[in-house]
């Protein structure tokens, strides 16, 4: 396993509320262990929810083990959640404060996944980018229901409303998937800083051209920077250095 893991405040923000971690190496029960938080934008202390989250679930995971590693995930993301949620009840200053949650690990040629609000993962091969993880936004919870169309005037204007994050109730559910790994695979984690200023495909050029995964990395907050950089940038890109093909 390689990885690379870059933060960036952007061209706009004062701050940086997105909140990264990338480690190769075990983490706990797990072989590997990659995060990208985001602090909700427009709430209190945003950059405190989303280091709280990042340091208090890898805490959680060093010293808990199952052998189930999406068990494993579920049980620090809710513990964790909890402690979020009663330090935003400790501190006028510090209520209402989310954030959103991707988290991804490697097992045995497996990608498992865990995500709450719209920082996302993607998989990338030989050219082709595949969003694996579903964003939990009102303007993609109507495109599913139809009752609105990805792109338009009104997308873009509420893009930013997510429905779900860490941190605002006492309570939080996260979605899981688990995906067998291709050869050739690289696997993108990253805040909506960097798809809100850079198209799926412009993110697959990017990571199309030569170079080490810190020259993809770079580019790719170089991009987004580029088309305005309105928001931060978190991305964190692994390469899994799998050699056998796998399907689904």
């Amino acid at each position: 396993m390689q990885a690379y893991a870059l933060t960036d405040v952007g061209r706009v923000r004062a701050r940086n509320q997105d909140y990264l971690y990338s480690s190769s190496a075990p983490v706990g029960g797990l072989e590997n262990l990659y995060l990208v938080a985001d602090g909700m934008g427009g709430h209190k202390a945003g950059d405190y929810a989303s280091r709280f989250l990042v340091e208090q679930l890898v805490a959680y995971l060093e010293k808990n083990r199952l052998e189930d590693e999406r068990m494993l995930l579920q049980e620090g993301i809710r513990h964790t959640n909890r402690l979020l949620y009663e330090k935003s009840l400790s501190s006028p200053e510090l209520e209402g404060m989310g954030t959103t949650l991707v988290a991804a690990t490697i097992k045995n040629n497996e990608l498992i996944v865990a995500n709450v609000g719209d920082s996302r993962l993607y998989l990338y091969k030989s050219g082709e980018l595949s969003q694996i993880t579903r964003d939990h936004s009102y303007v993609e919870e109507m495109v599913r229901l139809g009752r609105m169309t990805r792109g338009s005037r009104e997308y873009l204007e509420k893009k930013n409303l997510i429905t779900r994050a860490v941190g605002t109730n006492r309570t939080v559910e996260a979605d899981y998937f688990r995906v067998k790994l291709e050869a050739g695979s690289l696997v993108l984690l990253c805040s909506d800083g960097l798809t809100n200023m850079m198209t799926d495909r412009e993110i697959a050029v990017c990571l199309a051209e030569g170079g080490t995964l810190k020259d993809k990395v770079e580019r790719l907050v170089a991009g987004a920077n580029r088309n305005g950089g309105r928001d931060n940038i978190a991305v964190v890109l692994a390469d899994p250095q799998i050699s056998e093909v796998g399907v689904c």
